[in-house]
């Protein structure tokens, strides 16, 4: 008898979605506007602590319309961290601009300060300093803002915050995503809240927020007719889908905790098996530990990340390999980077554990059986 598939981080619908969906369709605010949507930005705002906030189809389209807002143009470079999904740096070349990407600092896998100072620096005697920065945050934990913010205001550089996978997580008590020219969050199937697909758009500037809300509207012109006077995008989440993260928001609390427990759970289970380490944690902010990444030193366990990738597949478990550098990807080469020593032995040694919250006790434990027959299987 096959087990059922414990999946990497599954959506998790358990409240008022069906409810508020079915309000959307009984208005017939099933379009890009309605009145879950206005809520979803509201509360989204509130929740968060940032000034203003738009919805929009994804992540990636949140950080593209940050981009477009500060007039990028071609040849253009923004700084970019390299351990991190390919969707931070991508929009970087729809405007045809070209990235550049810092290493991580190995005490929690996010972008270094010291050597973003460094890379700043040698711009600046070059005359040539970056449009931006964009930081994300690691699989849910904060990077040291302060220390970001720092050396980016050296120069004036404006730093958007990619805080797709860390919603829910705090920076010095104040939650991610407040600090910054901007931010944005993702909404996709994996993330800790889902609308299915989608994203948002943060800043405690209005005026950033209301053309980024125009331009992901096919910036029509303010007339009583169809006019375009500048590129805009089909960018807008609709209502419908508004509806479903108004109901996934006042879960958001449990959705945490649930997914640190994950993370509690495994520490505690594999802290004895040679050759495991844990993602490390800072003790300035408080993770949300989206997904719980395990390092594996294969000499001392006994199993490459690939190995055990293949054993949890045969016991119908999904792990997966971390990211592969951006600095290392063929879409990307040719493009500087500085570092990277850190953020390829993440890659080389590092795997993502089911880490989703509906996740039981009992689904752990079948996870960490199959991690500790895996040992020295070789």
């Amino acid at each position: 008898m096959t087990l059922p598939r414990i999946y990497l981080s599954p959506p998790h619908i358990t409240g008022n979605e069906q409810k508020y969906v079915a309000d959307a369709i009984a208005s017939n605010w099933v379009a890009p506007v309605g009145p879950h949507l206005s809520k979803f930005e509201e509360t989204f705002a509130q929740r968060v602590g940032v000034g203003h906030a738009v919805a929009v189809s994804s992540g990636t389209a949140a950080i593209h319309l940050a981009i477009r807002l500060l007039d990028v143009a071609p040849k253009d470079e923004l700084l970019c961290s390299s351990l991190t999904f390919i969707a931070s740096a991508t929009p970087i070349l729809y405007e045809g601009a070209t990235p550049v990407f810092i290493d991580s600092e190995q005490q929690t896998w996010n972008m270094d300060p010291q050597l973003l100072a460094e890379e700043l620096a040698e711009s600046d005697q070059q005359r040539k300093l970056p449009k931006a920065i964009i930081v994300t945050d690691i699989l849910g934990q904060s990077p040291d803002m302060n220390a970001i913010l720092e050396v980016a205001g050296r120069y004036d550089i404006p730093v958007i915050e990619d805080a797709a996978q860390s919603l829910g997580s705090t920076y010095q008590g104040h939650s991610v995503g407040t600090q910054c020219w901007a931010s944005t969050f993702s909404f996709n199937g994996n993330k800790i809240i889902t609308t299915s697909g989608g994203g948002m758009f943060c800043s405690n500037d209005a005026a950033h927020v209301e053309r980024a809300r125009w331009l992901s509207t096919q910036a029509r012109d303010p007339v009583s007719f169809y006019q375009h006077t500048e590129l805009g995008y089909n960018y807008r989440m609709s209502n419908i889908v508004a509806a479903i993260g108004v109901a996934q928001l006042e879960t958001l609390d449990e959705r945490v905790a649930a997914r640190r427990h994950n993370f509690d759970y495994y520490c505690q289970r594999l802290q004895d098996i040679p050759g495991l380490t844990m993602m490390p944690m800072a003790d300035y902010g408080q993770s949300n530990c989206w997904l719980t990444t395990l390092q594996i030193d294969a000499d001392r366990f006994g199993a490459s990340c690939d190995e055990l990738c293949a054993a949890a597949e045969q016991e119908n478990i999904e792990i997966r390999r971390i990211w592969k550098p951006l600095h290392r990807q063929p879409l990307f080469s040719g493009c500087r980077f500085r570092g990277g020593e850190i953020s390829e032995q993440v890659f080389e040694r590092g795997v993502f554990l089911p880490s989703g919250s509906a996740l039981t006790d009992d689904d752990l434990n079948r996870v960490c059986k199959c991690i500790e027959a895996t040992s020295h299987k070789r």
